[in-house]
């Protein structure tokens, strides 16, 4: 498998994920567009047992689409040099200055500051 589809799993084992299917049928869409969502960096897949799976916390709780800012700071961590990986631990990692895990940060009021930080890791 392309490393561009999938990255090590650095994700605790409780973080409920949801498998490329799966992930399609939550968007409402076919399981290539997922493939595509994928391969245009704007959200980023593990690999446990040998399937790829998408966290849950990268969709929004509309569930018809993915949550406004990931692909946003996927792009601005990517940008500055940061491996899927190291983005991964950035936004699952609790942070008690938000207080709570960036990517949770993500669906609320603290989006921005989230971005923000973001831009300024890349730099």
């Amino acid at each position: 498998m392309s490393s561009k589809y999938v990255s090590h799993d650095v994700l605790p084992a409780d973080e409920p994920l949801l498998s490329l299917p799966e992930a399609a049928e939550r968007l409402g869409v076919v399981v290539t567009k997922v493939m595509d969502l994928l391969n245009d960096h704007k959200i980023i897949a593990v690999q446990r047992d040998g399937v790829r799976y998408v966290p849950v916390a990268f969709f929004s709780t509309k569930k018809e689409n993915t949550a406004r800012f990931i692909p946003g700071v996927i792009a601005l961590l990517s940008d500055g040099g940061y491996s899927d990986e190291e983005i991964l631990a950035f936004l699952f990692t609790e942070d008690d200055t938000l207080p709570g895990r960036p990517i949770d940060a993500l669906h609320g009021q603290l989006a921005r500051e989230v971005m923000r930080r973001a831009q300024a890791m890349a730099v």
